[in-house]
């Protein structure tokens, strides 16, 4: 089935007056693809997945990775693997958006928790 942002669900996540946004491209009990946009100066709160294997594929702007306290700053055409148990926590410290994909396995909404 062909899908894009314009036809996705949609959801915001972060600080209610600099939101982050997410579009749902795939979601299925095994497996979710999202697109998210993080505007400049925003992050998540440090968490872990106990189940769910990430990918983050950047595809535009730059934004850091923190991962048990080792920073990975990706650029366009990166990507970097979060593995089930990793604590981590996304920043975009530019000063423009960055927009990437998410793939989970399985998905990972029900499968977080603070590190």
């Amino acid at each position: 089935m062909k899908t894009s942002i314009a036809s996705a669900e949609h959801y915001t996540w972060g600080d209610p007056n600099n939101p982050c946004d997410g579009w749902y491209l795939l979601r299925t009990p095994e497996l979710s693809v999202i697109e998210e946009r993080m505007p400049p100066g925003t992050s998540e709160e440090r968490h872990l997945h106990k189940k769910s294997r990430q990918f983050f594929y950047l595809l535009w702007g730059e934004f850091t990775m923190e991962c048990d306290g080792v920073e990975h700053t990706l650029h366009a055409g990166e990507a970097l693997e979060i593995a089930p148990g990793l604590a981590h926590q996304a920043i975009n410290r530019s000063q423009a958006d960055a927009r990437f994909l998410v793939t989970s396995s399985p998905p990972s909404h029900a499968d977080r928790y603070p590190a």
